[in-house]
């Protein structure tokens, strides 16, 4: 094999031919630098998505290393990422609760999936398939993520426990009227704390680790001042009439999920009884409405999946119906359920017998409480154990993470969830590719190295089908992390390496340090982090280069926020919108009727106030000339006619026409035919070769006539002009001599030029 083609195979070998150790010092301070902020921000982004946050840390030790080995930029840092976090929650969340083990499973073949389409991109060179997502789209896009990454953060910044609603607004409204009741001063403190730090420290000190030094600080001072004070009991000692109930019945719901999911990835026929709403309605019954005391939706009858046959596909249509409706039902009752008890605010009390006890502080007067300090109770995301309830009287901190090499792990591939994920898999891939390449090519462009987008997307595919075997979800390249590791001197894909291994040494032997730093914190790296990236200024930029790019990258970041958390139909959205306003342009293509400008052109007569020839009218067309637009070129064609009884003589100025297809052909064709029919004299000029060649191949060029065709619209009009005019006209004629009328410039002809 020769060395190209090995190079090729192996991006790595073409820097590692020149390694040495001025190299390798420069790639080790700027690893270990990459690293101090990678560590915090990885577990913040993690929790972000709905994982637990030391699967940030897994994320963060093979996919990085994959990523700089196989693509092509030396410097792009490969880890999480706030936006593509962000849409992992989105598209995970309506297929199990997040933290749980399934959701985990689920993300890990989503690493999987995205890989997948990455690499199958990279390999097939279709890496301009992300242009798909325009310059406004994006901009939309990254503002309402900015605005919705940021915002959701709020309420772990406060210490307030809140139930994400079914739409990102729901849980806005949520957060404002819990606000009053929940906020925990401490843990706000401790977050405008560390903000303080690090927005301080960026703008006096830019190349310190100003992350790491706001984790070290509130983690010391969290650990020096207990901030973290919690306690279990079991569910006796906490003597609210209604709990038990209440915990008994989110038990309840949370099985009817698991059941009714089970069934649904199954795909079972109907009862042989009966039909699907027979099968669903038999003997479950649905959990009771907490305000109504009415059942919901029946729970599925749980039973053995059967074979299934084309006559029941209507039932089992109506059916996955009756499903979905049938969860988000028990979804709704759950959030109201860990709402209410989220609420509960618990004070100690000592019993006759000298046993303490935890009662509603609303019931109980000051003096009779065992200690100060309210508690609440923290639901975890799977089965409540009753033995052991958790009452919060603190802050709370990131708590135990699991020391040891990242797990081996196998991704789920489950047909139907498989096919559940597809699409966001395809949107989280371009999304985050996007990410990684803008980087990417802005630091090509100052230190002059080549980039390769579709190597780029090999090795972002790559890192994430290896991460998915590691315990990762998907990841993308960072801007602020590939910044700092620019910044700090980075010379090649080694300082990658050495940030992931000091990953790995964290999680080996540091993880104990990192059980009281306070979750308010992390919710303050990822607001400072997505500060950056919400920017009206672009929004603003397109609408002045283009008022419809301006209103799509409006529109996309409207309806981004509409629908979260299924942000993935807001750009779905603004690249509809973008295809349509392009297809529109192609289909009424600038088409404008020219004079003589005073600078010797032949400008636009609509734009420029010119007089018009009454005998020669010159047409020039815009664009490809194909199915959708050659209607549009006939009507303004025969509104110029009509406008111009005297004319004789067409010129069309084609120097724009780069592209022609059969229906245009065939349509331009009819339309010489028609003109020559009624007794126009037809001429080109500025035809390209390959359209002459057209032209030749399909006959219509002995249609025209070869001598009828020019390479420019002067010498066309040196053989026509005295064709329709007489030597002394040419002192008023329009296409001899400037001729200003001064008419306004709404006419009937339009375009510009």
């Amino acid at each position: 094999m020769d060395s190209s083609r090995l190079v090729r195979l192996f991006p790595f070998l073409a820097w590692w031919k020149e390694y040495s150790l001025s190299f390798l010092k420069d790639d080790l301070v700027a690893g270990i630098t990459v690293a101090l902020v990678l560590v915090p921000q990885s577990m913040a982004y993690a929790q972000l998505a709905g994982l637990p946050a030391y699967y940030g840390l897994y994320a963060s030790c093979i996919p990085p290393v994959v990523a700089a080995l196989f693509g092509s930029s030396r410097r792009l840092a490969t880890g999480p990422v706030a936006v593509v976090s962000i849409m992992t929650a989105a598209t995970l969340e309506p297929l199990a609760t997040a933290g749980s083990q399934e959701f985990i499973g689920y993300a890990i073949l989503l690493s999987l999936l995205v890989g997948l389409f990455q690499f199958a991109l990279g390999i097939l060179r279709l890496g301009l398939v992300v242009n798909l997502l325009s310059h406004p789209v994006i901009v939309g896009f990254t503002n309402a993520a900015a605005v919705i990454i940021g915002t959701s953060q709020l309420a772990r910044l406060m210490g307030i426990r809140i139930e994400r609603g079914e739409h990102y607004y729901q849980t806005m409204l949520l957060l404002l009227e819990n606000v009053r009741h929940q906020i925990h001063w401490p843990t706000l403190g401790m977050g405008l704390l560390a903000m303080g730090l690090m927005l301080v420290l960026k703008r006096w000190s830019p190349r310190a680790p100003n992350v790491l030094v706001a984790v070290v600080v509130t983690t010391l001072l969290s650990w020096a001042t207990g901030f973290e004070h919690n306690i279990t009991v079991p569910l006796e000692q906490i003597r609210v009439g209604e709990l038990p109930g209440l915990m008994g019945q989110l038990e309840r719901c949370q099985e009817h999920i698991r059941q009714t999911n089970r069934i649904r990835r199954h795909r079972p026929a109907p009862s042989s009884s009966g039909n699907a709403r027979d099968a669903l309605c038999g003997q479950c019954h649905g959990p009771r409405d907490l305000d109504s005391g009415k059942r919901t939706v029946p729970a599925p009858v749980q039973q053995e999946p059967t074979g299934i046959g084309r006559e029941n596909v209507l039932e089992l249509h109506f059916m996955a119906g009756v499903l979905d409706q049938y969860i988000a039902a028990n979804r709704h009752q759950i959030r109201t359920i860990r709402t209410r008890i989220h609420n509960m605010r618990l004070v100690p009390v000592r019993d006759p017998d000298g046993t303490v006890v935890y009662r509603e502080a609303e019931r109980v007067a000051e003096e009779r409480r065992a200690a100060p300090g309210i508690f609440r109770i923290r639901l975890g995301r799977g089965n409540v154990d009753v033995s052991a309830i958790s009452l919060v009287g603190g802050g709370e901190v990131i708590g135990a993470v699991p020391r040891g090499l990242p797990p081996l792990t196998r991704p789920i591939l489950d047909r139907d969830i498989i096919f559940s994920l597809m699409g966001s898999a395809v949107v989280i891939s371009i999304l985050g590719f996007m990410e990684a390449i803008s980087i990417a090519k802005a630091i090509a462009a100052r230190t002059g190295c080549k980039l390769d987008p579709d190597q780029e997307l090999i090795g972002q595919g790559l890192a994430n089908m290896t991460g998915a075997f590691v315990g990762s979800y998907p990841v993308s390249g960072s801007f602020s992390r590939s910044a700092v590791n620019f910044q700090a001197g980075a010379r090649t894909g080694m300082s990658s390496v050495f940030s992931s291994f000091m990953v790995l040494l964290t999680i080996l032997f540091f993880t104990p340090l990192l059980y009281h730093l306070p979750q308010s914190v992390l919710a303050a790296i990822i607001i400072l982090a997505v500060v950056g990236l919400f920017n009206v200024r672009d929004i603003r930029h397109a609408y002045l280069v283009r008022k419809a790019d301006g209103i799509i990258a409006i529109i996309t970041f409207l309806s981004t926020l509409v629908f979260a958390p299924h942000l993935d139909r807001g750009i779905v959205l603004g690249v509809a919108l973008s295809l349509a306003v392009f297809f529109y342009a192609k289909m009424k293509p600038v088409v404008v009727e020219l004079s003589l400008w005073k600078d010797g052109h032949f400008r636009s007569i609509r734009r420029f106030r010119l007089a018009a020839c009454p005998r020669i009218i010159i047409i020039r067309f815009d664009g490809p000339l194909f199915f959708a637009n050659i209607s549009y070129l006939e009507e303004r064609v025969f509104m110029a006619l009509t406008s111009r009884p005297e004319a004789t003589i067409i010129v069309f100025k084609c120097n724009g026409i780069n592209y022609v297809d059969a229906s245009g052909e065939l349509s331009l064709r009819m339309l010489v035919k028609r003109l020559q029919a009624g007794g126009y004299q037809v001429f080109f000029s500025g035809l390209k070769v390959q359209i002459v060649d057209v032209f030749r191949q399909s006959g219509l060029l002995e249609l025209i006539g070869e001598q009828n065709m020019f390479p420019t619209l002067a010498r066309t009009l040196d053989k026509v002009w005295p064709m329709a005019h007489r030597p002394e006209e040419s002192r008023t004629c329009p296409l001899k001599r400037v001729i200003e009328t001064g008419c306004s410039e709404k006419g009937s002809f339009g375009g510009y030029t």
